[in-house]
């Protein structure tokens, strides 16, 4: 299929030529190119105003980013063939890095794939297609990602409410093979059951394996409460390396059934204290007000600000969190504290935990600054693409 010609406003096409591959409605010369009946996920060609070629994209006139950038080669546009390179060229870099193939293996923009994120888990590839133009290219990508990498199974998740923004169904769908039922995933040494099909996001997150292996160094604390807990990940990886007693907090009971279960499964059923179902908040000031204490507490929430106009009530939210995560260490203690809302910049992060720290009356060393792992790499010239902040903060 021939692609339509986008031409851009004038000076609208600098954040592209900056490394960008993102271009907003508002950015696009709709008198020369309209968007108006154009199909979502239908190619284009990207063209400054002057006539400068700037690209090959999809695009969908329906959402607030109306194209995004697959390739900066005229003769390479969207096909199977850029689709296998640019698998090959991810999968070589994880095979690099992971010992197991148990890693994310297409991160979106960063792997020059924007709208596709792929976890492997063994012999399982679980694929998110986010956007109308890889969901129009669904085939081409299914079909290249059995080439590439040979699963026996590959489930489609796209239940991700990202994807009513550009107006596509959700669905859950196994594509290549049946249901394998759970799955058995080892992480610095611990062994977890994790659950695909119905676990959050794929079932397990991959972008903390650094921070949570960095626990051995910092987290080796005799009491400990993991927050937010979902699988256990966080305060199993504390028991495992020298914490005496870890208790758990999560929405989910069946989330805390299976931090029991995974505690037996890696002998350390005895070093689990409490866990508590209920709303983090909620259950945080109930402790509190016990007046029981920890020497780590882990706070690694979902991401508190989903939209810009969000950002204000989410840095109040993280504040009061982390208060609270403050008010229950004991003297010298530990707080790990994560966002993963993209919205919110390092920088603003840190300042928050600042403010929580004064309000609290607490003194702060910042002793480690983590990111997400480098299976989630980021793309210098996209800021979004570096979400993950993980403090390891010392409470005076």
């Amino acid at each position: 299929m021939k692609a339509t010609l986008l031409f851009l406003k004038k000076d609208q096409e600098r954040r592209l030529l900056a490394g960008h591959c993102w271009v907003y409605s508002n950015e696009v010369d709709t008198e020369r190119s309209p968007l108006k009946g154009l199909e979502p996920g239908a190619p284009v060609e990207l063209f400054a105003r002057g006539g400068r070629w700037l690209g090959h994209a999809y695009v969908n006139p329906n959402s607030l980013i109306c194209a995004r950038l697959v390739s900066r080669d005229r003769a390479r546009p969207l096909s199977p063939a850029l689709l296998l390179a640019r698998l090959h060229q991810a999968l070589a870099l994880r095979e690099r890095l992971y010992e197991h193939p148990f890693y994310r293996l297409v991160h979106g923009e960063s792997d020059g794939l924007p709208g596709l994120v792929v976890d492997r888990y063994g012999e399982l590839l679980v694929v998110q297609l986010t956007t109308a133009g890889m969901e129009r290219a669904r085939a081409e990508v299914l079909a290249a990602l059995e080439q590439v990498t040979r699963p026996k199974h590959l489930l489609l998740r796209n239940d991700s409410p990202v994807r009513a923004l550009e107006g596509l169904e959700q669905q859950v769908e196994w594509v290549l093979g049946d249901d394998p039922g759970e799955i058995h995933l080892r992480e610095s040494g611990l062994e977890f059951l994790i659950d695909p099909v119905h676990g959050q996001k794929t079932g397990w997150f991959f972008d903390q394996a650094d921070n949570r292996a960095a626990l051995k160094r910092f987290g080796a604390r005799a009491r400990v409460l993991d927050v937010f807990c979902y699988l256990g990940a966080w305060g199993l990886t504390a028991a495992a390396v020298g914490a005496e007693q870890v208790s758990f907090i999560d929405s989910s009971g069946d989330a805390l059934a299976r931090v029991g279960a995974s505690a037996e499964r890696n002998g350390l059923a005895e070093r689990v204290g409490a866990l508590l179902q209920g709303d983090a908040f909620d259950a945080l000031r109930q402790v509190r007000d016990t007046g029981e204490r920890f020497n780590c507490v882990i706070l690694d929430p979902p991401a508190f600000i989903k939209r810009r106009k969000d950002i204000r009530d989410g840095e109040l939210a993280y504040q009061r969190l982390h208060r609270l995560g403050m008010e229950l260490l004991a003297p010298d203690g530990l707080l790990v504290a994560s966002s993963c809302s993209h919205h919110l910049s390092r920088e603003a992060f840190h300042r928050g935990l600042q403010q929580a720290a004064r309000a609290a009356g607490r003194e702060l060393q910042l002793l480690h600054d983590g990111g997400q792992g480098p299976d989630h790499p980021i793309h210098p010239a996209i800021t979004e693409t570096a979400y993950l902040k993980t403090a390891f903060l010392r409470v005076l």
